[in-house]
């Protein structure tokens, strides 16, 4: 500023000198404004980015963990229906077993039914006739001799009693009166007596009194199987001694029927698509029925041993 101006020139001095200042301070304002602009957007655009980030991490995560659940669903799906398939493949195997077991019963029962009509007829009406041909000798004989008379009246009650005998023994086959009355100890008793009478083969039994507390049809399991294989037995095994064991074991009870007869394939037995009769598998499902268990174990030189073992508690 000069020092020898008067005050008009300073003042238009100083106000040139403000024109000039503004005009060059402006654009550098304008450019600080603008960047503090900038730097406020970018500062929100960048939190905005922040939280989009965020967002997509968590989202990501979120992927992930629903990617592992859609596997590990995928995995107990596939798992699924391969067990879905094994069940069914096991469902119509039992179906086509089941099939086939309803026909052997109805073969089997047909087969019964011939037996005892043969039988009936064999036996009991063959006995029958006779004793009419008795009834008839004595009405012409009535004034014989007495001593004829009583032969032939003698002759007459013998066959009565055989008529009487075989109906009990087709009683006691179909459902022994001992095992209801008596129980099975008795009943088992008295079946292998008749049956070592009848075949020759040796039975020795064993067994304790608290098999008694069995329910009906658990004793009458054991009984039918006993009996189911003694006639195998006598019809295949050509043996000459048997052994019936009844034992009590922990929570079960354990029937072993040992013969000395020749041994047989067990595997082909009691494939059911190959025996045409009932059996082994009539065994088999017997046990089962009640919950337990049914093994057969053969072997050259050792025979046969039949198994049964069914759910038992003694009640001190």
């Amino acid at each position: 500023m000069p020092s020898n101006g008067s005050e008009s020139v300073r003042q238009r001095t100083v106000k040139r000198a403000g024109s000039f200042f503004l005009d060059v301070l402006a654009p550098i304002e304008a450019t600080r404004r603008a960047t503090i602009e900038n730097i406020a957007e970018l500062k929100q655009t960048n939190e905005s980015l922040q939280l989009r980030s965020d967002q997509l991490i968590a989202s990501n995560r979120r992927l992930q963990t629903e990617v592992v659940q859609r596997k590990s669903a995928e995995r107990a799906l596939r798992l699924s229906e391969k067990h879905h398939v094994v069940l069914l493949r096991e469902a119509r195997r039992m179906q086509h077993r089941l099939r086939h077991l309803s026909h052997q019963i109805l073969s089997a029962q047909e087969e019964e039914r011939k037996e005892i009509s043969r039988e009936l007829h064999d036996e009991i009406v063959q006995t029958l006739t006779g004793i009419n041909v008795q009834l008839a000798s004595l009405k012409i004989e009535s004034g014989v001799s007495k001593q004829s008379f009583s032969k032939h009246i003698t002759y007459t009650q013998r066959l009565v009693e055989k008529s009487v005998d075989i109906v009990h023994q087709f009683a006691r086959d179909l459902r022994p009166t001992l095992l209801d009355d008596l129980g099975l100890i008795p009943a088992l008793h008295a079946y292998m007596k008749t049956f070592t009478k009848r075949t020759g083969v040796q039975v020795s039994f064993s067994t304790f009194s608290g098999i008694e507390q069995l329910s009906n049809d658990e004793r009458t399991v054991l009984y039918r199987v006993a009996q189911a294989a003694l006639i195998n037995i006598s019809q295949h095994a050509e043996a000459t001694k048997v052994t019936v064991v009844i034992k009590q074991i922990p929570n079960a009870i354990n029937m072993e029927i040992k013969d000395d007869g020749k041994s047989f394939d067990v595997a082909h037995v009691l494939d059911s698509r190959r025996n045409k009769r009932l059996g082994l598998i009539g065994m088999r499902e017997r046990v089962e029925m009640i919950g337990g268990t049914f093994n057969v174990t053969s072997a050259p030189g050792s025979g046969t041993t039949v198994s049964a073992r069914i759910p038992f508690k003694h009640n001190k």
